[in-house]
C-alpha cells in the first residue's frame, strides 16, 4: 500500500476510534465480536437504517440469542418477526444458515470468507462483512455507505451500476491488513454521519484531504447516478372477509413474492384493472373508497380494497381484528388493515352522527 493509501486507513481508523458508534450489535473495546450478532445485524440492515434495526435486533436476540435456538425456531414465526424489514427471503435464509452452522460447523460460524459464502444466504457483501467485523479477516466490504464515500473519494465518475467494480477496486486498494473489522465499520459510519448523500460535511472529514470529490469541488454529485427507468405498475385487489370480530388470513404460497407469510387474501396481480377476481367468499363485497400503493423492487403495485362478511371458501384461518398486530402481516397487507380499519371507523361515526341528527329532529 502507497504511502495515500496508508495515510487514508491510517486517518479513517484514528477518527474511528475517536468516533465510532455505540451500537448493540458492536463489540466494546477489548470484548471480541459476536459472529452471531454481527451476521443478523448485517442482514437486517440490508433494506432498512439503524435506528428501525436497533429495537427489532433487541427483540430478535432476546427470543433466538444464537444459531442453535435460531436453526430450532419455527420458520413461521421468524417470518412474523420479520416483517417490515425486507425481503422474506432474507428470514428463510437466516433459518437454513443456522440450521447449516448447527449441522455442518458444531454450531460455530466458519472464519474466512470463502467458507461463509459456502452458507445459505450469505453473498459477497454479507460474506466480506462477517469475515472482516466477527473475524478480523481482511476482505473489502462496500455496502451503500462504502459504494458514496469511495466514489467520492476517488472522483469515480461512471454511473451506477457500471461503476461498482471500479468502486470494489478502489476500495481494495485502501483496505488494510490490520483491523479490517475496524475500517470497515469506519467506513460505514463515516458515509452514514458525514458522507451523507446531500450536504455532506467535508470540514469534519478525516478524509478530506485526500479526496478527490473535494478537491473538484462537488462531492455531493458524486456517485452518478444512471437515469431511472420507469418501472412497470400493477393492480389487484385485498379482499377484507369479516366474521364475529375475526378476519380471514391465508398463507401466500411458499415461493415468490411475500412467501409464507400470513396475508390477506388477494385476487391476481396483473398490468390491468381488475373487477373482483377470485374473492375468497360469495358475500356482496363493498369497495372503499381508498387504494393501498406499494413498491416492489421491479414494479409498483395498486390494490383496491374490497370489504365483506361471511364464510370463506379457501383454506386459511380467522384471526381476531383487535390482535392483527400479532399476526406479523408484512407491511403492504399491514398498510391495507389500518386503511380499512381507519374507512370503516370514519364511517361508522358519519352514521352515529347522522343517527343522532334524525333522532334530533324526530324529538
Amino acid at each position: 500500500m502507497d504511502a495515500k493509501r496508508s495515510s487514508i486507513s491510517e486517518n479513517l481508523l484514528a477518527w474511528y476510534d475517536v468516533h465510532a458508534r455505540i451500537l448493540p450489535w458492536r463489540a466494546l473495546p477489548g470484548e471480541a465480536p459476536d459472529p452471531y450478532r454481527v451476521w443478523l445485524s448485517e442482514v437486517m440492515l440490508q433494506q432498512t437504517t439503524v435506528a428501525a434495526v436497533r429495537p427489532r435486533f433487541a427483540a430478535w436476540v432476546a427470543r433466538w440469542p444464537d444459531f442453535a435456538s435460531l436453526a430450532a425456531a419455527d420458520e413461521a414465526d421468524v417470518m412474523a418477526a420479520w416483517a417490515g424489514l425486507g425481503y422474506y427471503a432474507r428470514a428463510r435464509n437466516l433459518v437454513k444458515a443456522a440450521k447449516a452452522v448447527v449441522a455442518d460447523h458444531g454450531g460455530a460460524f466458519p472464519g474466512t470468507e470463502a467458507q461463509l459464502r459456502t452458507l445459505p444466504g450469505l453473498g459477497a457483501y454479507t460474506a466480506a462483512a462477517v469475515a472482516a467485523i466477527a473475524f478480523g479477516e481482511r476482505a473489502v466490504v462496500v455496502d451503500a455507505n462504502v459504494e458514496r464515500v469511495v466514489a467520492r473519494l476517488f472522483a469515480i465518475e461512471t454511473p451506477l451500476p457500471a461503476a461498482r467494480p471500479a468502486i470494489r477496486a478502489a476500495a481494495d486498494t485502501i483496505t488494510p491488513d490490520a483491523r479490517a473489522g475496524d475500517f470497515a465499520q469506519a467506513m460505514m459510519d463515516l458515509g452514514s454521519g458525514l458522507c451523507t448523500v446531500r450536504a455532506p460535511k467535508c470540514l469534519l472529514c478525516p478524509l478530506r484531504d485526500d479526496c478527490a470529490g473535494f478537491a473538484q469541488g462537488q462531492p455531493e454529485r458524486l456517485p452518478v447516478k444512471a437515469a431511472r427507468r420507469a418501472r412497470p405498475r400493477k393492480y389487484g385487489t385485498i379482499f377484507w372477509l369479516e366474521q364475529g370480530g375475526d378476519i380471514r388470513l391465508v398463507r401466500r404460497p411458499p415461493k415468490g413474492l411475500l412467501g409464507g407469510m400470513r396475508a390477506l387474501p388477494t385476487g391476481p396481480w396483473s398490468t390491468e384493472r381488475p373487477a373482483l377476481a377470485d374473492p375468497p367468499a360469495v358475500t356482496d363485497w363493498r369497495i372503499l373508497p381508498v387504494t393501498i400503493s406499494h413498491g416492489f423492487t421491479h414494479f409498483d403495485l395498486e390494490l383496491a380494497l374490497a370489504v365483506g362478511v361471511g364464510e370463506a371458501q379457501e383454506d386459511g384461518e380467522w384471526w381476531p381484528i383487535a390482535d392483527l398486530s400479532a399476526a406479523g402481516l408484512p407491511t403492504l397487507f399491514a398498510k391495507a388493515a389500518e386503511a380499512v380499519i381507519e374507512s370503516t371507523s370514519a364511517e361508522a361515526v358519519i352514521e352515529s352522527k347522522a343517527a343522532e341528527a334524525v333522532i334530533g329532529r324526530e324529538i
